[in-house]
């Protein structure tokens, strides 16, 4: 698969469908590459041409200490594939930049579907007993630079949840969710340092003019479920999804029922 050569980097992205169908833009977790697609491509692709890349820090996207604006890498993307406008969906870190992108340059954006996301400039919420104990382990595994043990940390508090025990889960699911971020470990040494948004997207989801989609499973933390319902409450024509069964990778862990919601989104939309 091709590599998009940019400044201070090489990014990796992968293509499926026809190019002549409506686009969809693919941006994975920060716990996650674009792998974490896999399992919906093939439905989306029936109808759609889909396009999905590793973020600088990811995967398979080497990048050099550079500054840069992960907006315009999606949008030099898009430019190098010749497609005008797409529909963006976005999970965690990626409906971050997904939320960005639309503020920052909406007649790019033909639609927007978030999950487990905020916006950039989301104030600080107090985090429950739970999770500030896991957030103080994965401080002091990144004090000790033991990056192995921090991937590991971070989807046992993100894929896993902080309210669930690995044990209770789908084992097939368990190992998918720590091979995708153990896919990442190589990149802790890399300083590519992303340009925020400026204003922050915070105060500005009222100018998203776009069909949305905001999603979140039931067991992801507090601070993203109460994003979920800032961004379902101030984005204009936002609709909302909870998945029961989930935490922070719903389109993985409940991927049947996620590729059901998605696809009957984008057909009652036009997209």
């Amino acid at each position: 698969m091709p590599d998009l050569e940019l400044p201070g980097a090489s990014l990796y992205y992968e293509t499926d469908g026809h190019v002549s169908s409506p686009a969809l833009l693919l941006i994975h977790a920060g716990v996650a590459t674009l792998r974490m697609w896999d399992g919906i491509v093939p439905a989306l692709a029936a109808n759609h041409f889909v396009i999905r890349y590793d973020a600088r820090g990811y995967g398979a996207t080497t990048s050099e200490d550079v500054t840069f604006s992960d907006r315009e890498d999606a949008i030099d993307l898009l430019d190098h594939l010749g497609i005008a406008r797409a529909t963006l969906i976005g999970c965690s870190r990626g409906g971050r930049i997904a939320i960005d992108l639309a503020v920052e340059h909406p007649e790019r954006v033909a639609g927007l579907v978030t999950i487990g996301s905020g916006p950039s400039g989301f104030p600080e919420t107090e985090l429950t007993e739970a999770e500030d104990a896991m957030f103080d382990e994965l401080d002091a595994a990144f004090a000790a630079e033991d990056w192995d043990v921090l991937q590991d940390l971070e989807v046992r508090l993100w894929s896993i949840g902080p309210t669930r025990d690995e044990a209770d889960l789908d084992p097939a699911f368990v190992a998918e969710a720590y091979a995708l971020n153990r896919a990442n470990a190589a990149h802790r040494g890399e300083g590519a340092t992303p340009t925020p948004l400026d204003p922050p997207a915070y105060d500005r989801l009222v100018d998203i003019d776009v069909p949305t989609l905001v999603t979140v499973g039931d067991h992801d933390l507090s601070i993203v479920l109460i994003q979920y319902a800032y961004l379902l409450t101030t984005i204009p024509h936002a609709e909302g999804h909870r998945f029961a069964e989930s935490a922070h990778l719903p389109s993985v862990e409940q991927r049947d029922e996620f590729e059901r919601v998605l696809l009957a989104w984008l057909a009652d939309k036009g997209l």
